[in-house]
Order: structure tokens, then C-alpha cells, then sequence
């Protein structure tokens, strides 16, 4: 079907402004906090993070479709996209290892999406007016319509989503004989970071969300991991109080991006909603301990108070920050093994800089091992 025989697709605001362009995807309705993502490559990766729940993602890039999709590259087991905007919605891939073209993954999915719209003013507007709520249509092209739908969607500032997306039961990876277990409390975790930990001799049990502490330490882990995912940290009373307990009983504890704000709230440090956060795999963040940058992979709409760390210096250290913002990006606590960073060390998609860390959590657990056995 070429272009113009595409159904029109309309994009609202929230605060009123409206786009039109093409449908695409599945034909439908759909709202969600808008966000932007800079990343040149690895759509599919971003479309299937469980940190996107409740997000329509603006592509900066031009073209998305263009290699295709395939089975294997995914970080769930669907895509967690509310929905795409898009300039060039290419079905016609190039890639032979591909499994699928973008239009039938969509449809599959049920996604709904909108492309040949200005991505570049969008961008530009929600940079200046910051993160607000959209809706998408490709079946209703009323306007005044649209806004009464867009009336009623909450704020993703109060929004305990990572229940939502994390797994209903728990289940194990990797070899049981291996040198490590680590307890996962899975808040939207992506498949990669899994990886990352069973290619490095440990052996995972992960958790649904709400599963408590007692539950966790029955497992006998080595070090416990606090995951990405989506919605706001704030809101989420149960993990922050599993978070205190664990450190109460001094397991060692890595966390990622959500993780890092658990962590961080479970120390008394607050959270607050950024003006539009970071979301691209080129973000530049400078490691304090080595003075090395490292150009990370980010996904996250809130950030770490630095007022109230810079307060409470005596109880932990900033280990990383933002080039571009000085935004705190990492954390260590000083009596208690634990640490995280707000970025994604595992990369998927992004450069491989900051995997080293998850070599840093091993040696933590190592380094326990050791001493509970003199």
C-alpha cells in the first residue's frame, strides 16, 4: 500500500497541540506519556523494554523499520510501547536475517503508531513545554474528541506501573551449580541484563515485584539486583521497604535505573520528575573514581535528588554523573555493599562502555564469600 492510500492518523497533546499524519500500524487509539528517544539503531529492543509501559515514543531517528524485526532481539515477551511517532514508518526492510516487516509487527502486537509527522518540531515542542500526556488515533479524527480521551488519562508522576509489567511467578536461569546466586526483583527487568549476570557464573532466581524479603532471603542469595522498569519510583512503597531490609541484613545489592531510585528513596533520598529525561544511547557520563566517560544506553523520566545526596555525603558517594546536565548517574553507599547507576550498563541496544560493572558486583560477592568464610 503506498502512502497515500495509508488511513490519516491524528496526534493531541496535552496541552492541545495537534499533528497529523499516517497510520501506522495496527488502526486504533491509544494515550500515553510522550517521550523521545535518540537512538540511531535498535527499535526493537526499545519498543519491547518494560521501562517504556505506558510511554508513546517519538523516534528521533528517520527512518524505523528499515532492517526489519526479528524474534531474537527483543528484551520481553511483547512490545511494551503505548505507541510510536515517527517520520518514516519503512516497511521495506533490507536485512535477510529479518523475521518480519515493521507494519505486520505492529498489527501483531496491536500497536498503534503515526508517521510522516514533523518529528523534529515535536521533539522541539516537548523539549521546551517538557514531558505531558499524547493520544494517538488512527479511527477517530475528531479533534475536540480526542482531547475529552486525552482529559482522562492520569499523570505518570504518581504511577505504580513496574506490578504491571513484572513476571507473575518466579523462575530460575542459568546453571545451579554456578559460583553465584543472585535473587532478581524483577520491576520490568530487560532480558540482556539477565544475560550479563548468567554469563558471569551466576546463577538467577528471578521475583515478581512484590515479593518479600523473607521470601528472597529463604532463597539464600548471594546479592540481590533491584531492575529497570517503568512508572514512578515514589510510588512504590513495597520495593523501597524490601530495599531497606536487604540492606539491613547486609546482602550485597547492585540496582539499574529504577533500581538506582529504589536504592536511593530506601536511603532517604527523594525522587523527582525531570523536564523530559533521557532516553538514547549517546549519553555521556563521566565514571568520579576512574575520571575514564563512558557513552551510555538511558531510559528514564526521573531522577536522584543531588541537593539531598549532597547532604548526606557521610552516607554514601556519587560514583557517576551526566556530562550533559550533571545529573547524578551512579551511587555507592558507604556502610552497607551496595551501589547502582541510573543508566543501562548492559547496552541493548548502546555501547558496551559501562559492563564493566556488573564485573564490579561479581567481585562484591566474591569478595563476601571470602570473608564469611575466614
Amino acid at each position: 500500500m503506498s502512502k497515500n492510500n495509508l488511513p490519516q492518523a491524528i496526534l493531541v497533546l496535552e496541552d492541545g497541540t495537534v499533528f497529523k499524519g499516517k497510520a501506522a500500524g495496527a488502526i486504533g487509539t491509544t494515550t500515553g506519556e510522550i517521550c523521545f528517544n535518540t537512538g540511531m539503531t535498535g527499535y526493537q529492543e526499545i519498543f519491547t523494554d518494560p521501562s517504556y509501559f505506558g510511554q508513546i515514543i517519538v523516534a528521533t531517528n528517520a527512518h524505523i523499520g528499515n532492517y526489519g524485526t526479528k524474534s531474537m532481539e527483543v528484551e520481553s515477551t511483547n512490545m511494551k510501547i503505548a505507541g510510536l511517532i515517527c517520520k518514516n514508518f519503512t516497511n521495506e526492510f533490507s536485512r535477510q536475517m529479518a523475521d518480519m516487516a515493521i507494519q505486520d509487527y505492529f498489527v501483531k502486537e496491536g500497536v498503534v503508531g503515526i508517521s510522516d509527522v514533523d518529528t523534529r518540531a515535536i521533539v522541539r515542542h516537548i523539549r521546551s513545554k517538557g514531558a505531558m500526556n499524547a493520544i494517538i488515533s488512527s479511527e477517530i479524527l475528531d479533534v475536540n474528541e480526542l482531547k475529552a480521551k486525552l482529559e482522562k488519562v492520569p499523570s505518570m508522576e504518581g504511577l505504580e506501573l513496574a506490578s504491571k509489567v513484572s513476571t507473575d511467578i518466579a523462575y530460575c536461569l542459568g546453571d545451579p551449580h554456578a559460583s553465584y546466586r543472585i535473587a532478581v526483583i524483577d520491576l520490568g527487568v530487560k532480558q540482556n541484563i539477565l544475560k550479563c549476570f548468567t554469563s558471569r557464573d551466576c546463577y538467577l532466581k528471578v521475583f515478581p515485584a512484590k515479593t518479600s524479603f523473607e521470601e528472597l532471603k529463604e532463597w539464600n542469595p548471594s546479592g540481590c539486583f533491584l531492575s529497570n522498569g517503568p512508572g514512578d519510583p515514589a510510588a512504590m512503597d513495597y520495593a523501597i521497604e524490601t530495599t531497606r531490609q536487604i540492606l539491613a541484613a547486609d546482602i550485597p545489592l547492585f540496582g539499574i535505573c529504577l533500581g538506582h531510585q529504589i536504592l536511593a528513596l530506601a536511603t532517604g533520598i527523594p525522587t523527582y520528575k525531570m523536564h523530559n529525561g533521557h532516553r538514547g544511547i549517546n549519553h555521556p557520563v563521566k565514571n568520579l573514581k576512574t575520571g575514564k566517560c563512558e557513552i551510555t544506553s538511558q531510559n528514564h523520566g526521573f531522577g536522584v535528588s543531588p541537593e539531598a545526596i549532597n547532604n548526606n555525603l557521610d552516607a554514601l558517594e556519587i560514583t557517576h554523573v551526566n556530562l550533559n546536565d550533571d545529573t547524578i548517574e551512579g551511587i555507592k553507599l558507604k556502610k552497607h555493599q551496595a551501589f547502582s547507576v541510573q543508566y543501562h550498563p548492559e547496552s541493548s541496544p548502546g555501547p558496551h562502555d559501562s559492563r564493566y560493572l556488573f564485573d564490579e558486583f561479581i567481585k562484591m560477592l566474591a569478595t563476601t564469600e571470602e570473608v564469611a568464610d575466614v
